[in-house]
């Protein structure tokens, strides 16, 4: 039997990692072969974005199948962490089922869906729809099917009480319908606030608690079908704005195994290394340049901290502060271009994507001051024994070394800014020019990491892009039910106008960036506040930076905060160690927070 179930996941792990790595590359070589086209040939291929937009579902789809097969969607385990052994075998067990139950009621619906797209012909290649919306379906069944083996693994006393449990709700949910509808709005507190909340505590995926709150929801109270819950899925995961979160990430890979990140934190070292605090500043402008090409915060801390850690160490840095500095550095850099999340708000929210790069680095900058001043106070006692200054052509050398990766940042954003590329399209330029200088001046491209790559940008994508679907269906679910309206209308209301409204927003998002993480939280309120946002006044750009940057000081603080969990496994160090020396890195941030809020300018000054 354990023989039979391994030989079905290496199967299952082979028709979702090979697909997905030729797709990664088809869409690399079919956006920049759009840009070269246009740009460079004069004669547009008005097909790219058409065939783009339907590998990239396949893409989202075979990406959230990795990511399941390999436990990265992101969920909340903090609480379960301190449950015994015992205890998280079951919680686990429930959390299985709960995926399973959810993608076993869609199936059906998205089957149904992909037969009536047949219908659709896309206008410029002709195809019938259904081939780009069965990805819906087929995604799904791999990701049941994973799920029901990994049931399978588990304690059949386990797996009993999950069922045991999910026959309890489906019951109360049938017979007390009735009385649920009487209840008007308040029963969105049962699904949306007990069941999701309860779904998220217990370590269930987050984009897998969306839609199984929405699925409870509509189809005990609603007679809509849920054609249209996979039909909004469909939308809020099919947007070409967001094809640039793989390419990105994808991109962030690649400057760490060619070496570029190396040698512009190389650079700045031989910059400010010799300086007491000089290797922490040299963090935080790394941090700062490399949030510009990755867009990743976990590919952003992967590329720094490795390569500083080990001297800051060496110096009598404890590694609890290290990881704090890391951590909160993560929360500052949120809004640097490319950030994910600003490509997220966008495409949630209508907000232009150029001027939110635009208007992201200011602010950032102004954290950064906040942090270095909390680094050179905590770093007093620095030893600085044995360092010395290095020579100026030492120095000229690592910044030679370090131009063409210095380069990539104005690189892109100047491509955007000039209308070379579009946001989408500007990761492809990175991606080549990477690899060009990976190949022929660091001389640093080793082949066989690059499908491991490409199969991890799969599986990050998947996950994020997986959330922003389910997201989207449950915005729609809240929407419809007039929520939107009333929370717009309580925002709205509160006191001290604009002021009083941001003050409410920063508090709402540090607590919904600590449960929900980033971007569930952005595209499940985004497009709810956003219109509330500018009804007081604020302008758009504005309240995205504040958001964003609450939203960060969330996802990076203990005990619920996943950055900072990442950042500790990132520099290897237990998250014990940093729980008491990130609070004072953390108020430096929220300061800097506070001045961006109370200035509009440092966001749209230069719009």
């Amino acid at each position: 039997m354990t023989a039979s179930l391994a030989r079905l996941e290496t199967l299952l792990r082979h028709l979702a990692e090979i697909p997905a790595a030729i797709l990664v590359v088809a869409e690399i070589a079919v956006l920049f072969a759009g840009v070269v086209a246009r740009y460079a040939l004069h004669a547009p291929l008005i097909w790219t974005d058409e065939l783009a937009s339907i590998l990239f579902l396949w893409l989202a789809m075979l990406g959230s199948v990795i990511a399941l097969q390999r436990g990265e969607h992101m969920r909340l385990t903090a609480i379960i962490r301190g449950f015994s052994p015992a205890a998280q075998a079951r919680t686990e067990a429930v959390a299985t089922l709960a995926i399973a139950v959810f993608l076993l009621i869609l199936l059906p619906a998205a089957w149904d869906y992909a037969a009536d797209e047949w219908y659709i012909e896309t206008p410029a290649l002709g195809i019938h729809n259904t081939f780009r919306a069965m990805a819906l379906p087929v995604g799904g069944a791999l990701m049941a099917v994973t799920a029901l083996v990994r049931l399978a693994h588990l304690s059949w006393r386990d797996a009993a009480l999950g069922v045991a449990i999910f026959a309890g709700l489906s019951l109360i949910a049938h017979y007390g319908g009735p009385s649920l509808k009487a209840s008007g709005n308040w029963n969105l507190v049962l699904f949306f606030v007990l069941l999701l909340g309860a779904g998220v505590l217990l370590s269930v995926p987050i984009g897998f608690a969306f839609g199984l709150a929405t699925l409870g929801y509509l189809a005990t109270l609603t007679r809509t079908p849920l054609t249209v819950v996979v039909s909004r899925m469909d939308e809020g995961m099919s947007s070409l704005i967001l094809l640039a979160v793989p390419l990105f990430v994808f991109l962030g890979l690649l400057i760490e195994m060619t070496g570029m990140a190396r040698a512009m934190v190389n650079f700045l070292a031989s910059l400010l290394g010799h300086v007491r605090g000089g290797l922490s500043y040299v963090l935080l402008g790394a941090m700062y340049l490399v949030s510009g090409i990755s867009g990743s915060k976990a590919a952003d801390m992967a590329a720094v901290a490795p390569a500083l850690f080990p001297e800051m160490k060496r110096r009598g840095a404890n590694e609890g502060e290290l990881v704090s500095l890391l951590a909160a550095s993560g929360a500052m850099s949120e809004t640097i271009p490319p950030s994910l999340v600003l490509i997220t708000i966008g495409s949630v929210t209508g907000v232009s994507i150029a001027a939110l790069f635009t208007g992201g680095l200011v602010p950032a900058a102004v954290l950064a001051l906040a942090l270095a001043g909390i680094a050179r106070w905590r770093g007093r006692n620095e030893s600085m024994e044995g360092v010395q200054r290095p020579p100026v052509g030492q120095v000229l050398r690592a910044f030679v070394i370090a131009v063409p990766a210095l380069a990539l940042p104005f690189l892109i954003r100047s491509a955007v800014i000039e209308g070379v590329a579009t946001a989408t399209e500007v990761s492809t330029i990175g991606i080549v020019y990477s690899m060009i200088a990976g190949l022929l001046i660091y001389r640093q491209f080793p082949w066989r990491r690059v499908y491991p790559m490409l199969t991890e940008t799969a599986a990050l994508s998947g996950a994020i892009l997986l959330i922003i679907g389910t997201a989207t269906g449950m915005a729609w679910a809240l929407t419809q039910s007039g929520f939107s309206r009333q929370l717009a209308q309580a925002m709205g209301a509160m006191p001290g106008g604009s002021i009083g409204f941001l003050a409410v927003s920063i508090l709402a998002f540090i607590v919904l960036g600590s449960v929900l993480e980033g971007i569930p939280a952005i595209v499940l309120f985004g497009p709810l506040l956003f219109p509330s946002a500018r009804a007081v006044g604020i302008h758009e750009v504005h309240y995205a930076m504040v958001v964003i940057l609450a939203m960060g000081i969330g996802l990076f603080a203990p005990p619920f905060g996943v950055g900072y969990y990442a950042a500790c496994a990132i520099g290897r160090v237990s998250p014990d160690a940093a729980m008491r020396q990130i609070w004072p890195y953390l108020l430096a941030v929220l300061a800097g927070l506070v001045v961006v809020a109370a200035v509009p300018w440092l966001s749209v000054g230069f719009l």
